[in-house]
């Protein structure tokens, strides 16, 4: 499951890396700028490694899991002020542009990690009798 899990969420940040290219050179805006191939992989990175330690530990800390996946969520979080927002706040703002540059691949790494981890918990849960 967390092979799937992290070979299913490259597929689908590929994609999206892909059209998030797309659109910056349709409309005419550089294209690695601002720390974008860094935000994939450091939300690639996270998300699977949060995944791998959620699916590790899901029986022994099945009532903590909620709380663990949201560690890793501050821990994504301790990752963008420490590696991004210091650069994107260089010039004394954050632009559309550098904000898009993390949070869409942050996003979509979310979205997986969340269903992943749903499915994952309800796999947990016994029918009672």
């Amino acid at each position: 499951m967390p092979l799937k899990f992290a070979l299913t969420l490259l597929l689908a940040l590929a994609t999206v890396f892909s059209i998030h290219l797309g659109i910056l050179y349709y409309m005419e805006l550089p294209l690695f700028e601002n720390r974008m191939v860094l935000a994939y992989v450091v939300n690639l990175a996270l998300a699977v490694i949060i995944f791998f330690v959620l699916h590790r530990y899901r029986v022994k800390f099945q009532n903590a899991l909620g709380f663990l996946f949201m560690g890793g969520s501050f821990l994504k979080f301790i990752a963008f002020f420490l590696m991004f927002y210091p650069a994107y706040k260089d010039d004394g703002k954050i632009q559309g542009i550098e904000f898009a540059a993390f949070f869409i691949p942050y996003v979509v790494a979310l979205i997986f990690e969340t269903i992943q981890t749903s499915k994952m918990l309800n796999g947990l849960q016994k029918p009672k009798d």
